[in-house]
């Protein structure tokens, strides 16, 4: 019976990891375009609109340090750009740190997003952090250059 159990148990964590295998990878992606998406299209937004973006900065939001104008400009191109590097899966872990900071200061600084915004901030917290936590995966410009550097690495004799 305890043989049985063991089998049994090997050929379930088998078919576990083989699954784990294919479905991380595009779970990490999946998570790296959604808070693309989201932080790069807000981005634009705050382009499109720079009048009322200036106006939030400087009435609504409260933005801890920087003055009104200074963080104006810095949120708006660390949407436009943490996203980019974030889709493309290039230096994934500080830049999902980075923007996990960004998120973290827009939830702070603007009391009225608790009400109606604040659960989609804490999901796009989290998908962050499954790519801080992970990195990239198996699709992106990271793993890329790691299976690169890693190859160089082992025909140089610096891995055996």
């Amino acid at each position: 019976m305890t043989n049985l159990l063991q089998k049994s148990f090997t050929h379930y964590q088998t078919a576990v990891d083989q699954l784990q295998l294919v479905f991380i990878p595009f779970l990490l992606l999946f998570c790296r375009l959604w808070v693309a998406w989201i932080f790069f299209n807000s981005g634009l937004t705050k382009i499109a609109t720079w009048d009322s973006t200036l106006y939030l900065f400087e009435y609504e939001y409260i933005v801890p340090i920087l003055p009104w104008e200074l963080a104006a400009y810095l949120g708006t191109a660390a949407e436009l750009t943490l996203p980019l590097f974030l889709a493309l899966g290039i230096l994934t872990r500080p830049m999902a740190v980075l923007l996990f900071g960004f998120n973290l200061i827009a939830v702070l600084s603007y009391p009225l997003l608790w009400e109606k915004g604040f659960y989609d901030h804490q999901l796009w917290g989290l998908m962050i952090l499954i790519n801080i936590v992970w990195g990239a995966g198996l699709f992106s410009i990271d793993c890329l250059i790691k299976s690169k550097v890693l190859k160089n690495n082992s025909t140089n004799g610096y891995l055996s």
